[in-house]
């Protein structure tokens, strides 16, 4: 094995956690943090590629046109001149910023009427936006699940939602991915008489599998457990209308809280909840993360409201995008790609060993094609993949490329 593959090897788990010694200077982890800079060495670093233009189907870096397929815009809608219109116009209107929180001087009218809108096009009484997704499985976990209360995750959840179980007061339990009776037993084995929140992603970000919405349903109310569910990657993509992984289980009516984010299908930065209007109007009086950050710009209100619109009235674009989902994943599969149990616009190619998922990643980089790489701790280790997802605006000449530099690259490597 060359030393530049072991470099590599030897880079991957970049997590340097390891507690300082007593009186040992508080930086000095962040000088002896070689991890990135190793991987950056052997010429395979895959992250914090600069795009010099908007995020489209095709974007440029270093002054060269490159195929993105590692965009989680899906339905294409950050380039529609529609939503750029309405995000110039408010910033016209309102100016840049609004210079303070939603729960003092930051509501503007359009955060309200955007809330409204968001309520009604999901099903809900009432919705909450926050000021980035993040922030809002961070304010809503850790201001509902409080002491003596249990909140219970899927282990392949997002990120936030593990952060937001970490500053809420209550117990956090982990069932096993999608595994309904290990959910089971861990609801089976709570306090009756203690509030238990289930939280699980609709649509998993990096598999792209589906959550078994139906038999959580089924657990939760047998052991009377409420359910949260995070569809950022869900929502104007997954179900007849677009509302989610909800409506394509049939199942929202039983789902008391849905997430979204606004960095997706709707083309702009923000996040919001929708849920029961009593659950509302608590949070907005208690989510530290609303309350403590300033709201959402102008011109991300406006795009998001615009995004919307386009989402309920122009279904051919999620008939588009699926078109081209189930086009990949056979053009995948047929080339002897492992892509594994997803069922949505991000196909997960698995590589298995991190070293050759950066090595495949800048190969098909420099073959015109943008990926992204996805590593432990975001999949179990030995599972590293490359994480391909699709906009409904990829052109058919475009998705053969990409088949091609997959092919090309895959022999290369021996992946296929």
């Amino acid at each position: 094995m060359s030393n530049r593959k072991k470099a590599v090897q030897n880079s991957v788990a970049v997590n340097n956690s390891q507690p300082a010694a007593e009186g040992a200077d508080l930086f000095e982890k962040c000088d002896n943090f070689d991890d990135a800079k190793r991987v950056m060495r052997a010429g395979w670093y895959p992250y914090f590629r600069p795009l010099e233009s908007g995020q489209d189907t095709d974007v440029v870096i270093d002054g060269r046109h490159i195929i993105m397929v590692g965009s989680n815009s899906y339905l294409g809608l950050t380039s529609d001149p529609r939503v750029k219109k309405a995000a110039i116009e408010a910033i016209k209107k309102y100016g840049s910023g609004c210079a303070g929180s939603r729960f003092l001087n930051g509501t503007l009218d359009i955060h309200v009427e955007l809330e409204q809108s968001l309520a009604d096009f999901m099903g809900k009484e009432a919705a909450l936006v926050y000021s980035t997704g993040f922030q809002t499985n961070l304010g809503v976990i850790s201001a509902l699940v409080g002491k003596g209360d249990h909140v219970i995750i899927d282990r392949q959840d997002h990120a936030s939602i593990l952060e937001g179980c970490r500053l809420a007061y209550g117990m956090t339990r982990r069932y096993h991915h999608n595994d309904m009776e290990d959910l089971e037993r861990i609801l089976a084995g709570l306090p009756k008489d203690s509030g238990k929140l289930v939280i699980v992603d609709g649509v998993f970000s990096m598999e792209g599998d589906l959550a078994n919405l139906p038999d959580i349903v089924r657990l939760a109310r047998e052991y009377d457990a409420r359910i949260m569910v995070d569809d950022a990657h869900g929502i104007g993509v997954m179900g007849e209308h677009g509302r989610g992984s909800a409506e394509h289980f049939g199942v929202e009516e039983d789902i008391d809280l849905i997430m979204g984010t606004f960095s997706k299908t709707f083309a702009s930065l923000g996040g919001f909840v929708a849920g029961k209007e009593s659950v509302i109007h608590y949070l907005k009086h208690v989510s530290r993360s609303l309350m403590f950050s300033a709201s959402i710009t102008p011109g991300n209100a406006a795009a998001v409201r615009a995004a919307l619109e386009i989402v309920k009235n122009e279904p051919q674009l999620r008939h588009r995008l699926w078109e081209i989902t189930h086009k990949m994943k056979k053009g995948f599969n047929d080339m002897g790609f492992n892509t594994g149990k997803s069922e949505t616009p991000i196909i997960p190619v698995y590589v298995g060993d991190d070293a050759r998922t950066f090595n495949m990643c800048m190969s098909l980089h420099r073959e015109g094609v943008f990926v992204n790489p996805v590593i432990s701790p975001a999949v179990p280790p030995g599972q590293a993949l490359i994480r391909a997802s699709f906009m409904a605006n990829h052109t058919d000449e475009q998705l053969d490329y990409v088949l091609k530099a997959f092919e090309k690259v895959g022999s290369k490597l021996g992946v296929i």
